[in-house]
């Protein structure tokens, strides 16, 4: 799926069908080819929203929300022709429509302001796994199906809340959330993958604990595992990153 793949469709603010909820048109806009092909399916699997297309730049996104209806933009900040809040910034000065949620590894909170000064309605940090990804368009969902006009401050603040990311799920008893990120930061510079032995000499922990961490890696969908045989003995794994699953670490 790529940018000139969409056709033609409804000016944003078509109706629905009656009856019929409107699908929220996404545009993946990612350099990363591999990653947008996978966010673009991650979009695909959530109930009432469509992936219209993938777009490599800014330049690209800008011919496709010219001729393209979209409601949501899934934008990467360090695209190759210039910082996705910029882009953002001018969508809003020309009064386009369109909702962005901002994909990206930055962390930094002066840049996580700025995204809400313009309106970015989500902020997902790289790598995320598809779980991620689906609790933010389901609370975008929500949060678009409000209408009407508020009773009073209770609705406003029902409404505003839908878009409010909860605490993250607890992970299993006796992994945290430090070493899990310093496990996965390891397996995804090491392409050609890790031993459980390899990846404990590298974090400094044991090689039993490397293993729970890699597991749960593999059990979250954003590693996975494959034999392999030496001469004599039980086979060994593997665990290699899967960048397909989890997106990639880009530029921002």
């Amino acid at each position: 799926m790529t940018a000139s793949g969409p056709a033609q469709g409804p000016r944003a603010g078509a109706p629905a069908e009656a009856g019929r909820p409107a699908e929220v048109r996404v545009l993946v806009v990612e350099d990363d080819p591999v990653a947008a092909d996978a966010h673009a399916l991650y979009v695909g699997r959530v109930p009432g929203f469509t992936a219209v297309g993938t777009a490599h730049s800014l330049a690209e996104a800008t011919r496709v929300l010219e001729r393209t209806r979209v409601d949501l933009l899934l934008l990467d900040l360090g695209l190759p022709d210039g910082h996705g809040l910029r882009f953002a910034r001018g969508l809003r000065a020309a009064g386009h429509p369109v909702d962005v949620i901002a994909v990206t590894s930055a962390r930094d909170l002066a840049v996580v302001r700025e995204s809400v000064s313009l309106g970015v309605v989500q902020y997902v940090l790289k790598p995320f796994a598809f779980p991620t990804l689906r609790e933010r368009l389901l609370r975008y969902a929500e949060f678009r199906s409000t209408a009407g006009e508020a009773a009073g401050q209770d609705d406003v603040d029902r409404a505003l809340a839908a878009l409010r990311t909860p605490l993250p799920a607890e992970l299993p008893k006796g992994l945290s959330a430090p070493t899990l990120d310093r496990v996965a930061a390891l397996l995804r510079a090491t392409p050609e993958g890790l031993t459980a032995a390899g990846a404990a000499g590298a974090a400094g922990i044991s090689r039993i604990t490397a293993r729970r961490y890699l597991e749960h890696l593999v059990d979250t969908g954003r590693a996975d595992r494959t034999p392999r045989y030496g001469q004599v003995g039980r086979p060994e794994l593997h665990y290699r990153w899967l960048a397909a699953a989890a997106g990639s670490v880009s530029k921002v």
